[in-house]
């Protein structure tokens, strides 16, 4: 395990996951404030359940898999995911897809409990609807841990960034009680994504028994290739729209 490595698997995890936070706090304040702490707590403990089953049971079936196919497996995984946040990054940073707003998404949700209030089951509905964004947001996170650690070794450690990430929306939401929408999330998203498909393609590469220069500071070698020609892609499209 080098410094690199290490660090990097940590950055990853904690900017991923901080991301997918934020998101999944939105709509769980949002529960909270319309409809009271008790929908939402169950609907959260509930999801973070579920979530905990799912690790326990796939957690040890990494571990009957050779480490070159692992790699193999995660590193394509990793592009595919990656290459997806790079890809509406780019579109939202060149005008093409609009940013996401949490003070928006945070509006819509809270009128969507309200207009569900006179219905008997809006505590159970607003339950639901913490537990779904809990339980989704959760699976990425819980993916991106697992990828991000496995293939080294380092899940622990990549998980102690996911855990940071948690306790610092949860820490910074519980004194504002109000959406976090100051986070540049697509900032974020563009820098998550540069490094999920730089681990990507690193990992799949080892796992074809491909023999790195630099071993794993190829990785910022990697994230460097890859961040000129996603900001070059999008200084060109933004021209394009500017031109049309």
């Amino acid at each position: 395990m080098t410094t690199t490595a290490l660090l990097s698997t940590v950055l990853a995890a904690f900017l991923a996951s901080l991301v997918e936070v934020v998101e999944a706090f939105t709509i769980v304040l949002a529960v909270t404030l319309t409809r009271g702490w008790r929908p939402a707590l169950l609907g959260t403990a509930a999801a973070l359940a579920l979530l905990l089953v799912i690790v326990l049971v796939f957690g040890p079936l990494l571990a009957l898999i050779p480490l070159h196919l692992l790699q193999f497996v995660v590193g394509v995984l990793l592009i595919l995911f990656g290459m997806r946040w790079l890809r509406k990054a780019i579109l939202r940073a060149s005008g093409y897809i609009a940013l996401h707003d949490e003070e928006a998404a945070f509006a819509k949700e809270t009128d969507v409990l309200n207009r569900q209030s006179a219905d008997r089951r809006a505590d159970w509905m607003a339950g639901m609807a913490a537990f779904k964004a809990v339980l989704l947001e959760g699976v990425e996170v819980v993916f991106i841990v697992i990828a991000v650690g496995a293939a080294h070794g380092l899940t622990l450690y990549a998980g102690l960034g996911a855990l940071a990430a948690v306790v610092l929306v949860l820490g910074i939401g519980a004194l504002v009680h109000r959406p976090l929408s100051q986070v540049p999330e697509n900032t974020l998203k563009f820098a998550v994504g540069l490094m999920l498909t730089a681990f990507g393609i690193f990992w799949t590469g080892e796992g074809l028994g491909t023999d790195w220069p630099g071993a794993d500071l190829s990785i910022l070698g990697l994230l460097a290739v890859l961040a000129v020609f996603a900001l070059g892609a999008v200084a060109r499209l933004t021209r394009l729209k500017e031109a049309a």
